[in-house]
C-alpha cells in the first residue's frame, strides 16, 4: 500500500503533557493499528512531540525512513511551533490528524498547527474523526497513495521515440518544466533504432508470439497485402526492440512518434504500444509499461500517474465523436487500446477472445494490424493534465463506459473507424463544455472512481484542477 509515517503532537507544558501522555498514546496506538490493519507500513515516531528539540528530531527520523506521507496527530492541544518546527525537518507532504474525542482539544490543536502552516505557505491536508473510523483511515490511506504517485514521478525517466507528430503541439511538452516540476528526465531516441533493433530482434521468439495471437484472438485477419504473418511479427519485433531498449535504458515511461515515417514505411506500433501497456504477453504476466501513441508526452504523464494510483493499466484514446442523440463518446484510437480492456481480465486468453487484429486502413500505407475491441463496460475515472498559457492543470471526470448488442456496436464502429479500438463513453460532464474546454484530442481512463487520489495529486504537485460534472 503506502508508507506512512506517524507522529503525535503534544502541548509543551511538562505538568499537562505528564498528564496527556498515556491518552496521546493511546490514541495513537488505535491510529497506527488502523492503518496497519489497512495494509499499511507505518513508521511511528519514537518519541511523543513535547519539546521543541523533539519536534525536530523524531521528525528527521521518521523522514529518512523515506515515508509517502506523514501524518500529525492532534489528540490534544498542542503547541503549534511544534507543528512548524516539525514540518520543516521533513519533506513528505502532511496530513494533520485532529482526534475527535471531545475529552480532549485535539481539534483545537489541528486548527491552530494548520492556521500556522497555512502563514508560511506550506501545502498540508486536514482530516478528523476516531482513530479507528475507516473513513479517516480511507481518507489518509487516499493522501498517501496520491504522494507515491507523485514520488513515483521524481528520478524516473521518458522515452521519446521520435518528435513532434504530425505538428501535434498538445504533444509536447518542456523539458526543463517536467524537470522542475516532476522531477522527470527525457531520454530522446531517433526512430531510427527502433527499425535497426527489430530487423535484429529474435525471430523465434517473433514466431512464438504471432501464434500466440493467432491461437487466442478473435480473428487474425491476414489479406495478403497491408496484414500478413511477415508483417505481424514485424510489429511483433518491434515490440521486442522496445522491450530491450527499455531495459537498457532504464526507461519508466515512453512514447512512439510513429507517424509518419513508421506508418508509411515500416509498420504501425499498435501492436507494440498495446502489449507494452498489457499486464502480460505471450511470456506471461509482467508490470505495465506505460507507452503514448504520437509520442504525447502529457499523455505519458497523465497515464503514469494514473497508472501509480489505479495500480492497472490505463487507456489512451482521441475523442473521436459524440454522438449527441445517445449522449455518448466515441473514444477510438489506432494506437493502444491494451488488450487488457477488452474484458479487463486477469486471463489474457479471455481478453483477446475479444480482440481482432484487422488491416490497418488508408492513414498507414506501410500496413500492420490494428488491435480492434470494445472496451469492457464500467465505471471510469478520465482526464488529462494539460497546460493553458504554460501552466499545468488537471481535467477531470467521471464516466461509465457502455456496450451494447452485437449490431448497435458495429452501426456506431461503422460511424467511425470499425478497425480501431473503441471505448463507447457516457461522461459526467455536459458535451458543449467538455468540447469548450477540454485542452487536448487524447483522453486517459483508469476503471473506478479515483478522483479523490487525483484531487490530492494536483493538491500535492501545485496543479490547477477543472472537475466536471453535470450538478
Amino acid at each position: 500500500m503506502a508508507r506512512i509515517g506517524v507522529i503525535s503532537i503534544s502541548d509543551g507544558r511538562d505538568h499537562v503533557h505528564a498528564r496527556n501522555a498515556g491518552f496521546i498514546q493511546s490514541k495513537q496506538d488505535a491510529l497506527v493499528a488502523a492503518l496497519r490493519g489497512a495494509g499499511h507500513d507505518v513508521v511511528v515516531g519514537d518519541d511523543l512531540v513535547a519539546t521543541n528539540a523533539l519536534a525536530t528530531s523524531v521528525s528527521r527520523k521518521v523522514a529518512a525512513a523515506d515515508v509517502d506521507v506523514t501524518v500529525f496527530y492532534y489528540s490534544v492541544w498542542a503547541f503549534p511551533h511544534f507543528t512548524m518546527l516539525a514540518a520543516d525537518a521533513t519533506r513528505s507532504p502532511l496530513v494533520l490528524v485532529a482526534s475527535t474525542d471531545p475529552t480532549e482539544p485535539g481539534l483545537v490543536g489541528m486548527l491552530a498547527a494548520g492556521g500556522a502552516l497555512d502563514q508560511i505557505g506550506r501545502r498540508h491536508a486536514r482530516a478528523w474523526g476516531a482513530p479507528d473510523d475507516a473513513e479517516l483511515i480511507a481518507t489518509i490511506g487516499v493522501h498517501a497513495t496520491a504522494s507515491a504517485a507523485v514520488r513515483s514521478l521524481h528520478g524516473s525517466t521518458f522515452g521519446r521515440f521520435g518528435g513532434r507528430p504530425m505538428g501535434m503541439n498538445t504533444a509536447v511538452a518542456n523539458t526543463d518544466q517536467w524537470m522542475r516540476r516532476f522531477g522527470i528526465d527525457v531520454e530522446e531516441i531517433d526512430q531510427y533504432e527502433l527499425v535497426l533493433r527489430a530487423e535484429k530482434a529474435d525471430a523465434a521468439e517473433a514466431r512464438k508470439a504471432r501464434e500466440w495471437i493467432e491461437q487466442h484472438a478473435a480473428g487474425v485477419h491476414y489479406d495478403g497485402t497491408k496484414l500478413t504473418p511477415e508483417l505481424l511479427e514485424r510489429q511483433i519485433r518491434s515490440y521486442l526492440a522496445i522491450r530491450d531498449i527499455i531495459a537498457e535504458r532504464n526507461l519508466d515511461f515512453s512514447g512512439i512518434k510513429a507517424q509518419p515515417e513508421l506508418t508509411e514505411n515500416f509498420a504501425t506500433m499498435d501492436v507494440t504500444e498495446a502489449f507494452l501497456n498489457d499486464p502480460y504477453d505471450w511470456n506471461g504476466p509482467k508490470e505495465p509499461h506505460v507507452c503514448a501513441t504520437e509520442a504525447d508526452m502529457d499523455g505519458a504523464l497523465t497515464m503514469q500517474i494514473f497508472k501509480a494510483v489505479a495500480g492497472t493499466p490505463v487507456l489512451f484514446a482521441d475523442v473521436r465523436h459524440y454522438h449527441a442523440d445517445r449522449d455518448i463518446w466515441d473514444l477510438c484510437n489506432s494506437g493502444q487500446h491494451a488488450t487488457w480492456y477488452a474484458a479487463r481480465s486477469d486471463d489474457p486468453a479471455e481478453n483477446l477472445a475479444k480482440v481482432n487484429f484487422y488491416p490497418e486502413v488508408f492513414f498507414f500505407p506501410a500496413g500492420g494490424a490494428s488491435v480492434q475491441h470494445i472496451a469492457a463496460p464500467g465505471q471510469m475515472t478520465l482526464g488529462r493534465f494539460t497546460r493553458e498559457d504554460g501552466e499545468y492543470r488537471l481535467q477531470l471526470m467521471l464516466g461509465e463506459f457502455e456496450s451494447y448488442d452485437d449490431e448497435t456496436n458495429q452501426t456506431l464502429m461503422n460511424q467511425s473507424t470499425p478497425e480501431w479500438p473503441h471505448a463507447f463513453a457516457r461522461l459526467d460532464a455536459p458535451g458543449e463544455l467538455f468540447l469548450s474546454r477540454f485542452g487536448a484530442n487524447h483522453i486517459h481512463a483508469v476503471p473506478g472512481d479515483h478522483r479523490p487520489a487525483l484531487r490530492a495529486v494536483a493538491e500535492q504537485l501545485g496543479v490547477r484542477l477543472e472537475e466536471w460534472t453535470r450538478g
